[in-house]
């Protein structure tokens, strides 16, 4: 059930509401998030730390939000005196301002130190947190550990509000976004193949290494030769890099010295058309999955971090899978390879399973097509559903 809330057109309040996010994809819920406040409320204000999707909502951001898009516990420590000064800085802008709700967006290494910061030095600002850690896979006391210092969560998967309000949270599900991005049409799709010279009839295969550096340095090679023996067993095969503003420039360096050259696509418009494209995709665990499932396309996935995180990560893991289709359908139709197993020749194999199986492609959509309704898919937009649970949960602490 949608979060009871004020409806559109409702006086403005004069409601502060101070956002953070890490990471470009909590940039895209928080732009979403403060589109969907100022439907409902008028008179709202913002101020906070976001990327391009928050700015286009004229939020002007305290410091550069890629500055804190780091993951991995090995990875956070050469710029950790920096993340600290950043924490720092963040809640004291916080504090100065003093509005009536910090909403921090996933990023919880960053995003609840600063909140642990706000509460400590005053209670009475509310909470909120998007996205709720994925204790279901790992660390499940990090749930009590946040309710010491949030008051509300926003849940973008169907199973995760029992888990919060165990823990002393009041929590929604709100809808995942995947389930309200555009899709490309097929007259688009076939524009793009035309566009780069692919054959109507030649796989299409998507390169989906990351949008964080450290992924897209430590998974592109062994993607690439993934991708080459793919080629060695179906010659027409043509790959497709899309890839996002913080890595581009990385991206198109690396590829350069690749065998395989890719096309490399920048442009969002060019990404839909990629996706609605592709026949198959080798992707790097995330909710890259879920845009996958959303087109249809089926996948491989691969992942590691680097050795120390891989091993303490490897220790921690309570679930069987981390690839969120397979979580949210209570499926195993997405093959993963992770850790030591992120291995060129066994998804590359697992590749050619799926273009020649079609079974496996079936058992694959179907997954999917379970995981887009059970996220949401044919409802009200997800970035309206946080709105309404936001002001839900700030008008009834007063």
């Amino acid at each position: 059930m949608t979060p009871a809330g004020p409806e559109p057109g409702q006086q403005g309040t004069g409601l502060k509401v101070f956002v953070v996010a890490g990471e470009p994809s909590g940039d895209l819920l928080g732009g979403a998030l403060i589109a969907g406040l100022r439907t409902l409320d008028s008179g709202v204000t913002f101020r906070g730390i976001g990327g391009d999707a928050m700015a286009a909502q004229q939020l002007n951001s305290l410091f550069p939000m890629h500055e804190l898009s780091v993951m991995g516990l090995w990875e956070v420590l050469p710029r950790y005196r920096a993340l600290r000064r950043r924490i720092a800085q963040t809640a004291a802008a916080v504090l100065d301002w003093r509005p009536d709700v910090l909403i921090t967006i996933d990023s919880p290494d960053f995003g609840l130190r600063v909140a642990r910061r706000v509460r400590a030095a005053d209670p009475g600002i509310r909470t909120v947190h998007y996205v709720a850690p994925s204790v279901w896979a790992w660390r499940p006391g990090r749930a009590a550990r946040m309710a010491e210092v949030i008051d509300h969560v926003l849940a973008i998967l169907p199973f995760e509000p029992p888990l919060m309000q165990a823990a002393g949270m009041t929590c929604d599900f709100v809808g995942h976004p995947v389930v309200s991005e555009p899709l490309a049409s097929t007259g688009e799709a076939a524009a793009f193949r035309q566009a780069h010279g692919i054959d109507a009839d030649a796989p299409l295969v998507l390169c989906l290494p990351g949008s964080r550096r450290g992924e897209v340095t430590r998974l592109g090679p062994r993607f690439d030769e993934a991708l080459i023996r793919l080629r060695d067993r179906v010659p027409e095969t043509r790959i497709v890099l899309p890839t996002v503003p913080g890595v581009a420039a990385l991206v198109r360096d690396m590829t350069r010295r690749w065998p395989t050259a890719p096309v490399l696509v920048e442009d969002a418009v060019d990404k839909r058309a990629a996706f609605a494209a592709a026949d198959l995709a080798l992707a790097a665990s995330g909710t890259v999955s879920l845009e996958l499932a959303a087109n249809r396309v089926p996948m491989v996935i691969g992942y590691d971090m680097a050795p120390v995180s891989r091993m303490l990560i490897g220790w921690l893991l309570r679930t069987d899978t981390v690839t969120l289709v397979n979580l949210v359908s209570g499926t195993r139709a997405i093959p993963e390879y992770l850790g030591r197993n992120c291995q060129p020749g066994p998804m590359s194999l697992a590749l050619l399973d799926l273009l020649e199986d079609p079974e496996g492609r079936a058992e694959q959509l179907a997954a999917m097509d379970l995981t887009m309704e059970r996220l949401g898919r044919g409802g009200e937009p997800p970035g309206l559903r946080a709105a309404r649970s936001v002001l839900k949960a700030v008008s009834g602490a007063k």
